[in-house]
């Protein structure tokens, strides 16, 4: 059966979500695409779609829910069982693809269950926004539908979603995206009576983080992040499944809050347990959620000057993260077989060396400048109507503080969902962009507004039911 998961917010921010303001008038999306979406037929394009960070429930081989649910018997990040269940693994020397734990990406994120106090019982729906956009256009995911989650009403076409590992290497999730992608494409070309060598592609829709895992994807295909710090071979091997590649809400340049939750923590509210930054900073893609240095994002609060955030030797002087010497605490519950804090902190600063590194090799792999091939193309929907960070400042003792606000939808500033390369930089006339975009679609909303936003769901109707596949000659 399918694999399903579904979007959320970037970096751990703001979970829950507010209400989008949707203006008096709306359209008729009955009206205008009833048609196509009941007699499209064959000609349809299966439909993935990627989640961000925090999209998929996490669970232990052991049953224990480690993310999705907040009731009793989950893992609980306070203490020492429940802290190394939510965090990946450390051990000194070992190649970050070694470190393996029995955590695993289990289902869609349609909801999160709470049992805390006056909450009990008490659930609080998550992010069913651009499932409920594809369900007017006939997609169906099987798993909401039988859940409840969505009421699809008569018959509908299947769609597939990625559930991923979001703590880990954003480039090991590729694989995973593979998998989903040919579980589509069999079932499709099966249901319409094509041979399995028939090429068949897909539409993919990401939000957030999970564009990032696209574009990999699409860029280096299966192929991971080699352990010696050198890139992959630029094939588009991904892209020669993938139709339409379509991003929503990216931080393809990074996001300033990444780096201010590594090094503060995230306590989400009074409900949510409290990420401590030794938590977070176990996992590399929140490091590869960073920005690019070279675009002035982190200056020096006394001088101006852009600091080497992707230095380990920067950390050790702010005692960052990993670093915090009051962090020691919840190292003991991380390491408990680790005796002297010099040992555990040896620990930690190798782990974040080797985060650092990783997020440094990452950006380098989808900063290349590079068209995709004949038959594909990128499209990204951005919000910047919101005052969102740019620059962070830091002063001598290791504070951040936001220093500059710009154009965004409140978490990703509209430059880093460009990649506009001429942030920080002398100013050039036109965009200057390592990706090749299709198409730019602007919309007033913020991070969590942006899939629910009419403009947004009339758009991407458009675009998966009236745009011509590419084997149909158009």
């Amino acid at each position: 059966m399918n694999r399903h998961a579904i979007g959320c917010c970037l970096c751990f921010m703001t979970l829950l979500p507010g209400c989008a303001d949707l203006g008096e008038k709306t359209a008729d999306l009955g009206a205008i695409y009833n048609t196509p979406a009941t007699n499209i037929g064959d000609e349809r394009t299966p439909v993935v779609v990627i989640p961000g960070i925090l999209g998929s429930k996490l669970n232990d081989e052991d049953g224990t829910k480690v993310w999705g649910s907040f009731t009793f018997g989950a893992a609980d990040v306070d203490k020492a069982v429940g802290a190394r269940q939510v965090s990946l693994p450390m051990e000194l020397g070992t190649p970050l693809s070694e470190l393996r734990d029995s955590v695993y990406p289990s289902d869609v994120l349609d909801v999160v269950e709470l049992d805390i106090g006056l909450l009990r019982g008490f659930e609080i729906g998550a992010y069913v926004d651009i499932m409920q956009t594809l369900a007017a256009g006939k997609y169906r995911d099987e798993s909401l539908g039988e859940s409840g989650a969505i009421d699809y009403g008569g018959l509908h076409y299947t769609c597939y979603q990625l559930p991923y590992d979001w703590r880990r290497d954003i480039a090991e999730q590729a694989a995973a995206l593979h998998g989903v992608i040919r579980e589509a494409q069999d079932v499709n070309r099966d249901a319409r009576g094509m041979r399995p060598d028939e090429q068949l592609k897909v539409d993919v829709v990401a939000h957030s983080m999970g564009g990032l895992v696209l574009r990999y994807y699409m860029r280096y295909g299966t192929q991971p992040l080699p352990d010696d710090g050198s890139l992959p071979e630029l094939t588009w091997e991904g892209a020669q499944n993938v139709r339409q590649a379509i991003l929503i809400g990216t931080p393809n340049a990074g996001s300033a809050g990444a780096l201010v939750q590594l090094v503060n923590g995230l306590n989400l509210n009074p409900v949510f347990p409290n990420f401590r930054p030794s938590i977070l900073g176990t996992m590399p893609a929140i490091y590869q959620l960073l920005p690019r240095e070279r675009h002035g994002a982190v200056i020096d609060q006394q001088t101006g000057e852009s600091i080497e955030f992707l230095d380990i030797a920067t950390w050790e002087k702010y005692g960052w993260g990993l670093l915090d010497e009051d962090e020691d605490f919840k190292l003991q519950h991380l390491l408990p077989d680790v005796r002297s804090r010099e040992d555990r902190r040896a620990i930690a600063r190798d782990h974040l060396e080797k985060c650092l590194v990783r997020a440094e090799q990452l950006h380098r792999a989808l900063d290349i400048p590079a068209s995709p091939p004949e038959g594909t193309t990128i499209s990204i929907f951005i919000g910047d109507s919101e005052s969102t960070p740019t620059v962070l400042s830091v002063n001598a003792s290791g504070r951040i503080r936001v220093n500059e606000n710009g154009p965004g939808d409140g978490t990703v500033a509209r430059y880093s969902a460009l990649h506009d390369e001429r942030t920080g930089q002398d100013w050039q006339p036109f965009l200057q962009s390592p990706v090749a975009w299709h198409r730019v679609q602007f919309i007033f909303a913020n991070h969590l507004g942006l899939t629910r936003d009419p403009t947004f769901v009339d758009n991407i109707l458009f675009m998966l039911l009236e745009t011509p596949t590419a084997e149909s000659g158009s």
